[in-house]
């Protein structure tokens, strides 16, 4: 006789649930950066991330640029390590939207003086907002996602369904 979803005691595995995350939060909204990008909403190039390994012309390249999705594609995975193993337990939506802003400015702000990015202040400002905008989203994904599989919404999410 099975137990009841409510009985058992499963955990996630931190590292294999981080590793999915990270690739569909940069698989998804990689792609929405690259969207906003060919349709003019934004500025910065979509392998801005691989700016100190390659060259600026050749990020401009179609090949360049399937490069740069591949980078946002490994910079999310390695965020969502770190939000896993630190901050898994905090519920709600905030949490992940504040941690999206802390990519933000670590990336446009702390690293427009590691030469990583231009200022964004001297971005256009549709550019700004359009990857601020992102980068909240992004956060958002990831920290919710987290909060449902690491806290008791889930379960509470069951039980109102049964109910």
């Amino acid at each position: 006789m099975s137990k009841s979803y409510t009985q058992k005691s499963e955990h996630t595995n931190l590292w294999t649930f981080s590793l999915e995350l990270g690739y569909f939060a940069g698989l998804i909204w990689g792609g929405a950066r690259w969207l906003m990008y060919a349709m003019h909403f934004t500025k910065v190039l979509p392998g801005f991330l691989a700016e100190p390994f390659f060259k600026h012309d050749f990020l401009k390249t179609s090949a360049g640029n399937l490069i740069g999705y591949l980078f946002f594609i490994a910079c999310s995975v390695i965020a969502t390590l770190l939000y896993v193993l630190l901050f898994r337990k905090l519920k709600g939506p905030w949490p992940g939207m504040i941690y999206g802003v802390l990519w933000w400015s670590a990336i446009f702000l702390a690293g427009s003086w590691l030469f990583l990015q231009q200022r964004p202040f001297r971005l256009p400002w549709n550019s700004v907002i359009s990857e601020f905008c992102i980068f909240l989203l992004w956060g958002l994904f990831i920290g919710y996602t987290a909060a449902i599989e690491y806290t008791d919404e889930r379960k509470r999410e069951q039980q109102t369904k049964l109910a």
